[in-house]
């Protein structure tokens, strides 16, 4: 008797194991496959940051919400909110093809580090619609990739990566980066 309740007990689990196989393999295959390799769109902009300084009111592009807390030298606690310009080539005058409006703070006491998350606004004859993207940015680094976690519009659900280079620093003045888009989900 004990023998035929550990049979009947080892084809159930048996039996078990195979439809979970079976479904997992059947979800996998419904998918959409996304190769990583080759982006279904690419896009390169520049980011233009002007930081308020109190005698620049009119072009500043960014302010200084909470100031730095005093646990270092690398601004830690500084939180920051901007509505930067995003152009096509690397002059700050030139017409926006978005504005990157969100925000950073500095969350790292031993180097320069900033956790991002702002949404690029499209509003154009070309592109309409948005790309959401956040994620730490080690801004002491030579680049820099971000994820970009959705969008609407134009960008609906997409999903990527934004490659930061810090092109110009002009003291605390002034930033401009360049974004490197790589989208690897469009619809």
């Amino acid at each position: 008797m004990a023998k035929q309740i550990s049979r009947q007990i080892c084809k159930t689990l048996f039996s078990f194991f195979l439809f979970v196989i079976l479904l997992s393999d059947t979800a996998l295959s419904v998918g959409k496959s996304i190769n990583l390799k080759k982006p279904c769109k690419h896009f390169l902009f520049h980011l233009h940051n002007v930081a308020y300084d109190s005698d620049n009111t009119a072009n500043a592009t960014s302010a200084t919400v909470i100031n730095p807390l005093g646990l270092g030298n690398f601004d830690f606690g500084k939180f920051i909110i901007f509505d930067n310009p995003v152009t096509l080539d690397e002059n700050y005058l030139s017409k926006p093809v978005a504005r990157a409006q969100g925000f950073f703070f500095y969350n790292k006491k031993t180097t320069y580090n900033a956790w991002m998350a702002f949404t690029l606004v499209f509003n154009s004859t070309q592109h309409k619609g948005t790309m959401t993207i956040m994620d730490a940015n080690p801004t002491m680094e030579p680049t820099r990739d971000l994820a970009i976690v959705g969008g609407t519009g134009d960008f609906l659900m997409t999903r990527g990566i934004v490659t930061f280079t810090t092109d110009l620093v002009q003291g605390n003045k002034y930033f401009r980066v360049k974004m490197d888009i790589k989208l690897y989900e469009c619809y």
